[in-house]
């Protein structure tokens, strides 16, 4: 077989993976996003003390324990008592919740930045909480956070990597079950990272191009 056709063939069986690539990236950053933005909101306006406490106990324990460890209770662990999930939605459930963990710690950036006083004079001119946060506060956070939120989408596509411990069906799973198989290592894996990259650079240019619109908007 010559060179060509088995680098086809390679690619051919990683593309096999790259639909639940996307599929758990967008899923997974959907959920963080979500998750991170209600929990920042609960964080900076609210008095709760027991309600602060959990979210600060929430993002620690997210953001320190490997993600791998993440997914290996939500898959193997929550079966072991009966609550069985398929690897995909183990996979985005389990990225998309340390994803609310990161998210959070942006927005909450986002709205530490802004003035105190803008939230004064708002609530001065009689706009309501509700209003003052939704329509005064949170776009221009949003702004502040918009190039975080960025890298932390092409880290997410990047670290769908390791959901093929728990055999979601993404590239690099193929990639190690056809390293298996046919021994081609290099050319395999060197195959994975090409599809990551042409996966993360039109993400990239997708961000750069929302950022620019957003800056252009708050001119």
């Amino acid at each position: 077989m010559t060179a060509i056709a088995t680098f086809l063939m390679v690619l051919e069986g990683l593309l096999l993976g790259v639909g639940v690539t996307i599929t758990v990236t967008l899923g997974s950053l959907v959920l963080g996003v979500t998750l991170g933005f209600a929990l920042a909101l609960i964080r900076q306006f609210s008095n709760i003390r027991a309600a602060n406490a959990f979210i600060d106990a929430y993002c620690e324990i997210m953001r320190n324990v490997p993600a791998l460890t993440h997914l290996f209770i939500l898959y193997f662990g929550l079966a072991s008592i009966g609550i069985r999930l398929s690897p995909m939605t183990a996979a985005i459930a389990g990225l998309g919740l340390i994803g609310g963990a990161v998210t959070c710690d942006l927005f909450r950036s986002g709205f530490a930045a802004l003035p105190k006083g803008q939230r004064e004079a708002a609530l001065a001119v009689g706009l309501s909480p509700y209003q003052t946060i939704f329509s005064i506060l949170t776009p221009q956070a949003l702004r502040i956070a918009l190039p975080s939120l960025g890298n932390y989408a092409v880290q997410l596509l990047k670290d769908t990597s390791i959901v093929s411990a728990i055999a979601a069906p993404e590239v690099m799973f193929y990639a190690r079950s056809m390293v298996t198989s046919s021994f081609q290592t290099t050319l395999i894996y060197v195959t994975a990272a090409g599809l990551y990259l042409l996966l993360g650079l039109p993400l990239m240019q997708a961000i750069r191009l929302l950022e620019r619109r957003v800056g252009r908007l708050s001119a």
